[in-house]
């Protein structure tokens, strides 16, 4: 694999993470979504304590999981709409 190529940040401990538990990542997304609002160490515990995920790959899912959902909910401005002034909206 080029290293262009190479998976960084929490998805690169995906493979050793579905190889560890035998479940796909979209199991894990799912148990998150599930659980509903919480802070991201409460998904860590939650993941530790309920499902004996080690904290590494709980970090990893939890980080991914949020960083999806931040984007889903981050309003993405049409490409050719200039960005709002300082101050309003």
């Amino acid at each position: 694999m080029a290293n262009e190529d190479k998976v960084k940040g929490p998805a690169s401990y995906f493979p050793s993470i579905e190889k560890t538990y035998g479940k796909p990542i979209a199991h894990w997304m799912d148990v998150l979504r599930d659980a509903g609002e919480m802070k991201h160490m409460e998904f860590v515990a939650l993941l530790k304590s309920s499902h004996q995920l080690g904290h590494g790959h709980a970090n990893a899912l939890v980080a991914y999981f949020l960083a999806q959902r931040k984007q889903l909910r981050t309003p993405q401005l049409p490409c050719h709409a200039p960005p709002p002034l300082p101050g309003r909206r």
